[in-house]
């Protein structure tokens, strides 16, 4: 088991203000997905970072491989919309959970 960094990148830095009715109903499908994600082991956690240069989205995805994680990430309904969000994934080096340490390398 890997961790993966995972960032959801808004498509404009006041998006948490100004959403669209369309672009809320697809953040409620996100966090349907998210959830789900970690309700079936997927995810470790998962939510809003207030960073003051402007509000993401983090989660920390359990995988067995990178193929695996960009699998998961790529189910999420904020991407396949097209509202314009971006990620970044990217792999931790070393995972500690309560289950233990899990080494990338």
């Amino acid at each position: 088991m890997q961790g993966f960094v995972l960032r959801l990148l808004a498509p404009r830095p006041d998006f948490a203000t100004t959403m669209t009715d369309d672009e809320r109903a697809t953040m409620s499908e996100h966090v349907a997905y998210w959830t789900g994600q970690a309700e079936e082991g997927h995810v470790l956690a998962f939510g809003p970072v207030a960073d003051p240069a402007g509000l993401y989205g983090i989660a920390i995805v359990l995988a067995e491989d990178g193929e695996e994680a960009e699998r998961i990430r790529d189910g999420d309904p904020a991407l396949t919309s097209p509202h314009g969000f971006r990620t970044e994934l990217t792999p931790m080096v070393v995972l500690v959970t309560p289950e233990g340490r899990h080494d990338a390398l």
